[in-house]
């Protein structure tokens, strides 16, 4: 997206398509994330579940993540906001979009549950796909374990997300490489989530993702809606830890990259300069010298480096595309 069509739409217009971007990829992960689980056949599955879940969110990063960031999970918005990559009016209209799309995205499974007559009760079948522990694990975990497991599935998602999207990695200045970078980034993500959500499934269906545990709890037994705390204190625990400790390797990089920057534009400068003196110094004799006629005026050259910053047009600022693109950022 150029900055000209940027620049057209009115802030609100932005954040209003960004968070509607956020909704329709949240949908899509919990409809595949909880549809593949619901409609497996144990003599017939393909397809893991938790590898149907890690590439819905890879699917809907190409779809939609070149206009909102592509996170779908309120847990990596937080920890986007504490590292300071998503501002903050923005991560509460990604938080309400999510959970709006998650929950139709549930809607619509439940909804075509009603629909298939060898499932009598559609509450029981989101019960098998709802997040819980204790009783509600396969393996009977303690609340403390699947607590502990959140956190820390949380913390690795969020720091995957910020590290593959993050605008140092894309610091080569070649357009093909930031393109490769912005490639990539959902692949590791979806390849996260697909091995977390194997990690967890288990231990008791754990999400690790606060939208998703609140479409299923939403449309299942009262017991999953009792645990839906756990599941984004937790969640939104492990992400803030991770957002943290990005924030902090920025502070602590920003300064030695910017002092090397600044020497080697210092550099580039005092030789633009002396170049640009010796030759205007030339042309202004050659000028005077020459058969120019009486009356008209010369262009004031200037001296120095007043003169070489007026005589040079300043230079557009690149774009990082893989930054803009998975960051949502917008001229």
């Amino acid at each position: 997206m150029t900055s000209t069509v940027s620049a057209s739409r009115p802030g609100g217009s932005r954040l209003l398509t960004r968070a509607a971007a956020e909704a329709l990829g949240t949908l899509f992960v919990v409809l595949i994330a909880l549809g593949a689980p619901l409609f497996a056949l144990p003599q017939s599955n393909p397809l893991p579940a938790p590898l149907a879940g890690g590439l819905a969110v890879t699917a809907a990063m190409f779809a939609f993540g070149a206009f909102s960031g592509g996170q779908f999970n309120p847990a990596i918005t937080v920890g986007a906001v504490i590292a300071g990559r998503t501002r903050f009016a923005e991560g509460l209209a990604y938080l309400a979009a999510q959970v709006i799309g998650g929950i139709l995205g549930a809607f619509l499974l439940f909804a075509v549950i009603g629909n298939i007559p060898t499932i009598p009760d559609s509450r029981a079948a989101f019960d098998t796909v709802a997040s819980g522990f204790g009783e509600h694990s396969v393996i009977q975990t303690y609340l403390a374990g699947a607590l502990l497991l959140e956190v820390v599935g949380a913390a690795v998602l969020m720091a995957v997300y910020l590290g593959a999207m993050s605008r140092d990695d894309a610091g080569s200045r070649d357009t093909g490489e930031r393109k490769g970078a912005a490639l990539a980034a959902p692949l590791a993500v979806g390849l996260t989530v697909a091995v977390l959500l194997q990690l967890g499934q288990a231990v008791g269906n754990l999400a690790f993702n606060p939208a998703r545990a609140t479409a299923a709890a939403l449309f299942s037994s009262g017991w999953a809606a009792g645990g839906l705390w756990l599941f984004w204190v937790a969640s939104l625990f492990g992400a803030a830890i991770a957002g943290l400790v990005f924030r902090g390797f920025a502070l602590f990089s920003a300064p030695a990259e910017t002092e090397g920057g600044l020497e080697a534009d210092a550099a580039s400068a005092a030789e633009g300069l002396e170049s640009d003196e010796g030759a205007g110094s030339g042309g202004v004799d050659q000028l005077d010298g020459g058969n120019q006629p009486d009356g008209v005026n010369q262009p004031d050259r200037g001296t120095g480096a007043a003169g070489a910053a007026q005589a040079a047009p300043a230079a557009p600022a690149e774009r990082d595309e893989a930054r803009d693109f998975f960051d949502g950022k917008r001229d």
